[in-house]
């Protein structure tokens, strides 16, 4: 995740927030096609933190499973709780799709030959 993209999401309140239905539905046309559309960038998200997430704590990783070196370390800590502040991917995706930052695209209608 980009520097420019990591502000902006900290920058979204993480208490949810209760949505109208009808003002999704009327972006999209179609409230289960904007749920849809929500959801499955909600997963993307999700993948994306998880990865950046893993990729940060890699450097701390003991090979080890002696339990007498697990020590505590405050970079790893400090980036844990950043991540734990952050909104939850649905939060983000929905407030990505209220402003017109993701749009759905549905396949095209296959056309039988007979």
């Amino acid at each position: 995740m980009d520097k420019q993209k990591r502000i902006k999401i900290t920058q979204i309140n993480p208490v949810l927030e209760t949505q109208s239905l009808k003002e999704i539905g009327m972006k999209s046309g179609n409230v289960y096609e904007a749920i849809y559309t929500i959801a499955r960038r909600a997963n993307q998200i999700s993948v994306e933190m998880k990865d950046e997430l893993h990729s940060k704590l890699e450097d701390f990783a003991s090979h080890t499973d002696s339990l007498e070196e697990i020590h505590e370390n405050r970079e790893q800590i400090e980036i844990s709780k950043f991540y734990e502040k952050l909104p939850s991917p649905a939060i983000i995706a929905t407030k990505e799709f209220m402003n017109d930052e993701i749009t759905a695209r549905l396949p095209e209608p296959e056309v039988a030959e007979i």
